[in-house]
């Protein structure tokens, strides 16, 4: 029931209950009131109770979280009056606040952290780290035994790693169509005993893709190429750095 903006606990203006709350305002009623009124606006939800603050004898401020598309962290805050002696609330004032972490910038991630695979698109250049654990150029480290290596790729200087190749198999194993899954665990036979199974030792130019961020675990032909490639260079700089100018350094005058 509203009236000039005022509202009473009931229709007669009287609590709903004999015994009266020792402070109007931190009724369930004034929660009540102050999501309506929040509602009421219709420029976003009243989501979750948050508390009441600013509490004084005549005012209080109750705290909901905002519902609000694009104001993560946000919370209404619905300021609620009653006079001394009286159980008719009013509302006083509404507005959409920031919360305490709405204004802050998000933790900072360094960039080579924030690559995800499906990342790469056509045209992008991701070269691997110059410390890739990855790779190698050790070939008692290497994944694959040189002699194959060298009639694909001779001029190749860094091959992949044991490691690499561990944390490839761990992903295709653990992915989507490894014996985990879904379909291999409700499957009749496995791959191995099927003849569209094409074992990759064979003299065909194709290969898996073991670089979790391009083609991962894909058959690629061995024609195919991305900017992901191991080889692929470092960026350029910029630009040039120099040693900045130092205007307070003592300037020897020959008299």
């Amino acid at each position: 029931m509203r009236n000039n903006g005022t509202v009473p606990h009931d229709a007669n203006g009287r609590s709903n209950t004999s015994k009266k709350p020792r402070q109007p305002l931190l009724s369930k009623l004034a929660t009540t009131i102050a999501r309506n009124a929040i509602n009421e606006l219709d420029d976003g939800r009243a989501g979750r109770h948050l508390g009441v603050t600013h509490i004084k004898s005549t005012t209080a401020t109750h705290r909901f979280a905002a519902d609000v598309p694009g104001y993560p962290g946000w919370e209404w805050n619905v300021v609620l009056a009653c006079a001394r002696g009286s159980h008719w609330i009013t509302v006083s004032e509404l507005a959409l606040v920031p919360g305490g972490t709405a204004l802050k910038a998000p933790e900072w991630v360094p960039y080579q952290q924030r690559i995800q695979p499906g990342d790469l698109g056509p045209g992008d250049i991701m070269p691997a780290p110059i410390d890739d654990s990855r790779l190698t150029t050790d070939p008692d480290e290497a994944a694959i035994i040189q002699q194959h290596k060298a009639s694909t790729s001779s001029n190749q200087p860094r091959m992949l790693s044991k490691t690499g190749l561990s944390q490839a198999l761990q992903r295709w194993e653990t992915g989507e169509h490894g014996p985990q899954s879904p379909y291999a665990r409700q499957a009749a036979f496995t791959c191995v005993t099927c003849a569209f199974y094409l074992p990759l030792a064979t003299t065909i130019d194709v290969g898996v893709c073991a670089n979790e961020y391009s083609a991962d675990g894909t058959i690629v032909a061995a024609t195919y190429g991305c900017g992901a490639h191991s080889e692929t260079p470092q960026p350029e700089p910029l630009g040039t750095t120099t040693e900045p100018f130092d205007d307070d350094k003592t300037i020897p005058i020959d008299i």
